[in-house]
């Protein structure tokens, strides 16, 4: 099965992260309030704009069975938090709820 990881600025559109374009090791765990994201990546101009944003993200991970349709989920972020672990060299984000859905349910 494929997956991507889509780290976006609600507002804006800006992307973050695109695992599609650029692989990335990150790892999604459950957590007390909802899910920690764990992206491995240094701390850069990226990391720091997004670190800037941290109350507008929008986080995607989209799954692609083969011979099934696509499964996207959107995290919502709220409050975070979203932090830099200097000493793991990791970008540590959290969600407190998810919305999976089907896109082909919705399109016409």
């Amino acid at each position: 099965m494929k997956e991507t990881l889509l780290v976006k600025h609600a507002v804006s559109g800006r992307t973050f992260f695109d695992t599609r374009l650029k692989a990335i090791p990150y790892q999604v765990e459950p957590s007390n309030e909802g899910w920690l994201f764990s992206i491995e990546t240094k701390r850069d101009e990226n990391v720091e704009a997004l670190l800037e944003f941290r109350e507008e993200l929008n986080v995607f991970i989209f799954r692609e069975p083969e011979d099934e349709p696509v499964l996207k989920t959107w995290y919502y972020i709220k409050d975070g938090p979203v932090v830099y672990d200097d000493q793991a060299g990791k970008l540590l984000i959290s969600a407190q709820s998810s919305i999976p859905y089907y896109p082909h349910e919705y399109s016409q």
